[in-house]
């Protein structure tokens, strides 16, 4: 006979922790995220799949692997791609410390005697340093009002994607057998395209830019402006978005080494396939 309800759902994975969003759930889309009435999401820990999906390194590099581990350990979110980027670390760090506890291994070396320092960091404190920049702060700048919101994380993998393919392409073009005058025109080609990368990303951070005469959400024409804005505008958009990403980032572990006692920072980021493997 059929049932249907099945019996060993009371069996299935619980949620370990609960964590509060850096963000609070603001910049999402609308219908991507379901926000509890407590407003702590409930983190489940990763499933056999899933850390197969961690393992398939096509998976990782276009972003599938992150998106799907997302969607099946925090349910509460029903578009892991909308993300915005203030959101992203917090997320994987309690995914993390929901399938394999708060402790993670790690090792470094120091700088001045070479010696490898292993200690224990508590990943529950990297995730109560973590920032959310205060996007309500605007730009004036003669007679605009320029207004900026996170990225999301199908954007910014979007742009790491392309940033990536076109440093790439300017490591191998030296050791190519490519007559010069050739390498010379795509190693130009490849450096407008890094440019223009940078550009989009800043104009994806951009929410909107107020006129005297109307409020500008239109992507292309922002992004338009800021092909022709002069150097100074340009230059000052850019560094408040850089600050505001840099406010969002990890810190650094501040480590003493354990042989010669010098103390050093060492960045500590959160690259997938490293950050879930050294915990299987």
């Amino acid at each position: 006979m059929n049932q249907s309800v099945n019996p060993l759902r009371q069996f299935f994975r619980q949620p370990a922790i609960y964590m509060k969003l850096p963000s609070d759930g603001q910049f999402w889309p609308p219908g991507t995220l379901d926000m509890p009435v407590n407003r702590e999401l409930p983190i489940l820990p990763m499933t056999a799949i899933d850390e197969i999906s961690y393992r398939t390194p096509d998976a990782l590099f276009n972003g599938a692997a992150v998106t799907s581990v997302i969607k099946s350990c925090v349910p509460n979110i029903k578009d892991p791609w909308k993300i915005p980027s203030i959101d992203l670390n917090s997320l994987l760090i309690a995914i993390r410390i929901a399938s394999y506890g708060h402790g993670m291994e790690i090792n470094s070396t120091c700088p001045a005697c070479t010696t490898t320092n292993e200690f224990e960091l508590d990943l529950r404190s990297v995730m109560a340093q973590v920032e959310s920049p205060d996007y309500t702060g605007t730009i004036k700048y003669n007679d605009i009002e320029i207004f900026f919101h996170p990225i999301t994380y199908d954007v910014q993998n979007d742009i790491n994607l392309k940033q990536f393919e076109q440093q790439r392409l300017i490591q191998l073009l030296p050791g190519s057998d490519l007559p010069e005058d050739e390498k010379s025109r795509r190693l130009n080609e490849a450096v407008k395209a890094i440019t223009d990368i940078t550009v989009m990303a800043i104009q994806n951070s951009i929410a909107g830019i107020r006129t005297p005469q109307a409020m500008v959400t239109e992507p292309g024409f922002i992004l338009e402006f800021l092909n022709n804005c002069d150097r100074k505008m340009f230059t000052i958009v850019r560094d408040h978005i850089v600050n505001m990403r840099i406010k969002s980032d990890l810190k650094p572990l501040h480590i003493a080494c354990t042989e010669c006692k010098h103390e050093y920072d060492q960045d500590f980021t959160l690259d997938t396939a490293s950050f879930f493997a050294a915990a299987s």
